[in-house]
């Protein structure tokens, strides 16, 4: 182990304690960096009373899996976590300064933005309740769940078609679109996939929250529904990335930071790693971003430090 002589408290500060941030954490401590977790408690998929499609946690909730790796990160001795909200992140001499909620700071050599994404859901009666639940985002996640039967999608703009086609693999898909927006090739598509379409708008979700029923119409129709798919946008959480000045990358979602390989910003010193680096949301690739990020982040400390 070579001696490293640095003022800065933390190699690395890790802004966001979920699957990205704490596997990014795992492998720099296990580096025997200095790593501080920053986390306000909020993981994206809190909502959702389990996770499905992680490899040996198939079925396990989220937040199980969160503060199990949690705790294997503490076990070791350069670890330190800090619940709290962080609120700001600037460039200074010799790395970054995160500001918190009650007006406190912090240091590091590099900083890792690993914070996520926030939903922003439509705005349509009945699904904020029961959102994580029968109104779903992702068919990987929870399509097989749902059991087949009929299954509403909301989707939004030019990815409509192609998340109503992926959603009909796990059920009766109705696409409530404007067949209008729909070309040629989409209506072909859709009907090869076997997809309804219904033109008409709906007016709410009903059914006994977080059960769902169907949907009602504006006309006053009533559709049968197990469960809804909604192509929800996505928000950066905390607008770190764009206030230090990293490249952003449109997506049919909404706005991602833009990486390289390395899960490397625009901006020296900073990455970023997970859902607000990536347009699908998803656990295993979230902890593999992570990695990289962390590897990568190492990589740079030692170049420093050789210079």
């Amino acid at each position: 182990m070579h001696t490293r002589e640095n003022p800065m408290p933390h190699d690395a500060l890790v802004i966001g304690g979920s699957y990205a941030g704490l596997s990014a954490a795992l492998q720099l401590v296990r580096a025997r960096r200095r790593v501080l977790v920053i986390d306000d408690g909020r993981p994206r998929n809190r909502f959702a009373a389990r996770a499905h499609g992680v490899l040996s946690n198939d079925g396990r909730p989220g937040s199980e899996i969160a503060a199990a790796a949690r705790a294997q990160v503490a076990a070791y001795p350069t670890a330190a976590f800090r619940m709290a909200e962080a609120v700001d992140a600037t460039r200074i001499d010799g790395g970054f300064s995160v500001a918190f909620a009650d007006g406190s700071r912090t240091m590091g050599r590099r900083l890792i933005l690993a914070h996520g994404v926030e939903d922003v859901l439509p705005d349509l009666p009945g699904v904020k309740e029961r959102w994580g639940r029968t109104a779903l985002h992702c068919p990987w996640c929870h399509g097989y769940e749902v059991g087949g039967g009929p299954i509403g999608v909301l989707g939004r703009g030019d990815h409509a078609v192609q998340y109503a086609s992926v959603v009909a693999e796990w059920g009766q898909a109705v696409l409530f679109i404007d067949p209008a927006r729909l070309s040629e090739d989409d209506a072909r598509v859709l009907a090869r996939r076997g997809v309804t379409i219904e033109p008409t708008p709906v007016e709410r979700l009903e059914g006994e929250a977080p059960t769902l029923t169907g949907a009602r119409l504006i006309d006053g129709r009533f559709i049968p529904l197990k469960a809804v798919f909604v192509g929800a946008h996505v928000r950066q959480s905390g607008g770190f990335a764009e206030r230090l000045g990293c490249e952003m990358t449109d997506t049919p979602m909404g706005r991602i930071v833009k990486v390289d390989a390395q899960q490397q910003t625009s901006q020296p010193g900073v990455f970023a790693a997970g859902d607000l680096a990536r347009p699908a949301g998803n656990i295993t690739l979230a902890t593999t971003d992570g990695m990289t990020a962390a590897y990568a982040a190492f990589r740079s400390l030692i170049e420093e430090e050789t210079a």
